[in-house]
């Protein structure tokens, strides 16, 4: 049966209401919850700039009708109180972009660019996967994937798009689009895109997106990976992992060294290992894959705080580009099951370029119970070699089920050989996106998307900036929205 039939087969299942008792698989990628609600529903108007609201600690930085998921944030370094975010938009077409001056304390919202409908007025298209960078001369690249569906076809393909910013975030006035895929061979999903900032890189500014071709065979799928040496103008497209294997890897995550080495790591759930490459002239060729480590969890699990999605196994990696003790060290994480059947957070680390790599360690705080920890994710800070993560935890809940979440935040200031204890709390609620109980009310959160597949997190300057979805504001009205409307909101904290 091929993928197009596989994913109408899915979709006659949720339909039949039996969606709740299934998790991701790999011809059923996480975005059909916003296709499924934009094929039985109008999408909601574009949206204007926006001012967010502080709620404690937290900042709400989307403020906005309708569920947001699935975050990432990045911060310019020639300014570093710009910081620019991105979020999926569940009820809406566009991917939602934001923006702070004032080093993450209030933020402006706009929509980014969609390409046309490939046949006209009866088809349409929407974006999901937000990732964001900026290169060394302040330029803000957004990364995302377009889905066009419609005109009685169903899915009609995607290709990958990168809009580009000058002001920082606050407007995006075209992109890039190109890879289209009709999904006869492939479609492309979960794109993350990085920058090349070294001084004396000789790919300096070059722009990289990795992202996986999912569902295809051994000329169809695998990991892709393409370079810009124009800022973002073209893009050359290559292969990571092997041409000749199965290609059945996704979660692709670009990262640079600090002499200009482009590194990619991925989840292979063929060889259930998190997986790694390098490339040392700018993207044009790659090495041979190595192993990081191998894992118990191959693609997801069902926890019961995201229990109707399933929690992906994506890895998040940086390297050491502070010139300090740990110069050129990378760093990976990544989510697995414990013995005790629930789910950590662990991490790894390489002096060599990646072609070596140190045991995997638990990174969270031992606990007389059980908690699931999902969705860290990494950020080496370049002025001190520190690394920070952040991820949600269910250690709050009160519930007994493990419902309720926070995100939680740790750092290790010794090159990944120990990791602060106790974790610190960043989220000042706790978010149950799973079940009622009489204990919040949650009713119509978007329970066919959740929290997504990840949230970010950026450090820089002894200070890092944890972004997430949560829901604690799911039955409190705001200004042109109906109670029940706010659903999730996107929020980020200062950790110092």
């Amino acid at each position: 049966m091929n993928m197009i039939r596989n994913i109408v087969t899915a979709f006659v299942l949720l339909f039949a209401g039996v969606a709740f008792a299934q998790s991701n698989t790999p011809s059923n990628p996480t975005w059909w919850s916003k296709y499924l609600y934009l094929s039985t529903h109008a999408a909601g108007a574009n949206s204007g700039a926006g001012t967010s609201t502080s709620v404690g600690a937290n900042v709400d930085v989307s403020n906005e009708c309708g569920p947001q998921s699935e975050t990432y944030i990045t911060l310019n370094t020639s300014k570093p109180k710009n910081l620019a975010g991105g979020s999926n938009e569940i009820f809406r077409l566009p991917m939602r972009a934001y923006a702070s001056f004032d080093n993450g304390s209030s933020w402006t919202g706009v929509d980014a660019p969609l390409p046309p409908s490939l046949n006209g007025t009866n088809d349409g298209r929407f974006a999901s996967d937000p990732s964001l960078v900026f290169d060394s001369r302040g330029n803000l690249f957004y990364s995302y994937i377009v889905v066009f569906f419609g005109n009685g076809n169903g899915f009609n393909g995607s290709e990958l798009a990168v809009a580009k910013s000058s002001d920082g975030g606050k407007s995006f006035p075209g992109a890039t689009f190109f890879s289209f895929a009709s999904g006869g061979d492939h479609f492309n999903d979960k794109p993350m895109i990085t920058a090349d900032t070294n001084p004396g890189s000789p790919f300096r500014d070059n722009i990289y997106v990795a992202w996986d071709a999912a569902s295809g065979g051994s000329t169809g799928g695998g990991i892709r990976v393409a370079h810009s040496s124009d800022h973002g103008a073209t893009f050359t497209v290559t292969r990571a992992d092997n041409p000749s294997g199965p290609g059945r890897s996704i979660a692709a995550v670009p990262f640079v060294g600090p002499n200009g080495e482009l590194f990619v790591a991925w989840n292979d759930f063929s060889a259930n290992a998190i997986t790694f490459n390098r490339s040392f002239d700018g993207g044009n060729t790659w090495g041979t894959p190595v192993v990081v480590a191998n894992k118990t969890l191959a693609f997801d699990i069902a926890i019961p705080a995201i229990s109707f999605r399933g929690a992906l196994e994506y890895p998040a990696c940086d390297a050491d580009r502070s010139g300090g003790a740990h110069n050129g060290r990378l760093y990976c994480s990544w989510m697995d099951l414990t013995p005790a059947g629930v789910t950590d957070i662990f991490t790894a680390f390489s002096d060599d370029n990646g072609a070596t790599w140190s045991a995997p360690e638990t990174i969270t705080d031992p606990l007389g119970f059980s908690a699931d920890r999902f969705y860290q994710w990494l950020s080496v800070d370049q002025t001190n070699g520190s690394v920070n993560v952040s991820f949600y935890d269910t250690r709050n809940d009160i519930t007994g089920a493990r419902f309720m979440t926070d995100v939680y935040f740790t750092q290790s200031t010794n090159g990944g050989v120990t990791w602060r204890q106790p974790n610190t709390r960043v989220s000042s609620a706790s978010s149950n996106e799973h079940d009622c109980n009489g204990i919040f009310p949650c009713s119509a959160i978007d329970y066919g998307n959740q929290y997504g597949d990840y949230e970010g997190i950026v450090s820089y300057g002894g200070t890092s900036h944890p972004i997430w979805t949560d829901s604690r504001r799911n039955q409190q009205a705001a200004t042109g929205c109906r109670t029940n409307e706010l659903m999730e909101e996107v929020f980020t904290a200062t950790v110092k």
